[in-house]
């Protein structure tokens, strides 16, 4: 197969994806962050999955690199070549950046017809308004699915395999407050070193939908178009 694993961060997917496609004549295409024009954590973590991925050939196989623009219109992958395209916990970072239906409608031309496209992320309450640039980090699965459909997907499925019950979402600083992050002070403020995050290990990872979606086979013909 051929896989698009979208927003990498630092690999904790990678590291799963790569040796095994790698050791079953598979290929891996990566499309992150901007080395040129991102922020400065932005490349920073570029940096080091790139530290971590392209230095051991032998196990991780060639890594295609791609980019994950904020600001033009880039192919992630060469178009209708990808099997299966993951995004893991970042749509989050897209709707913030406001770029969530462009990666979409890339992803959906980077895969084959019937090729799959799994996501996985911070589930919010399914009930009020969605912020459209999820500042807390939670995204409701409704709004998920209404993109992924408008970029062309059908939906297939999901999954609780990810789900929390014990997550109620009313965290200080939003879902960077539960592990793995135990996030104790606001963004960009130093760390706060007497800031109890027991209640938020208690609480566990958070919920999280899991969702495949395909790109379809075939577009059906309307009913005012020629056969």
């Amino acid at each position: 197969m051929t896989v698009l694993e979208v927003m990498p961060g630092l690999g904790w997917y990678t590291s799963i994806l790569a040796p095994f496609l790698a050791a079953n004549g598979g290929h891996l295409i990566a499309a992150s962050f901007d080395p040129v024009a991102g922020a400065m954590a932005e490349r920073e973590t570029l940096a080091a999955w790139q530290a971590r991925f392209t230095h051991n050939r032998r196990l991780f196989g060639d890594i295609m690199q791609t980019v994950v623009s904020a600001s033009e219109d880039r192919p992630l992958a060469p178009a209708g070549v990808v099997d299966l395209a993951i995004l893991t916990n970042t749509f989050h970072v897209l709707m913030a950046q406001g770029i969530a239906e462009r990666v979409l409608a890339e992803i959906f031309a980077a895969l084959k017809p019937g090729g799959v496209f799994g996501v996985e992320q911070h589930r919010a309450y399914s009930s009020g308004e969605q912020d459209p640039t999820a500042r807390s980090g939670y995204v409701q699965e409704v709004y998920v699915k209404t993109l992924a459909q408008e970029a062309g997907f059908a939906f297939v499925a999901a999954s609780d395999v990810n789900a929390n019950p014990h997550d109620n979402r009313n965290h200080p600083f939003g879902v960077w407050s539960l592990p793995p992050d135990l996030r104790t002070s606001p963004l960009g403020r130093p760390d706060n070193g007497g800031y109890d995050t027991r209640p938020y290990r208690a609480v566990g990872e958070s919920d999280r939908m899991t969702l495949r979606f395909e790109k379809p086979v075939g577009l059906a013909v309307r009913a005012d178009q020629s056969p």
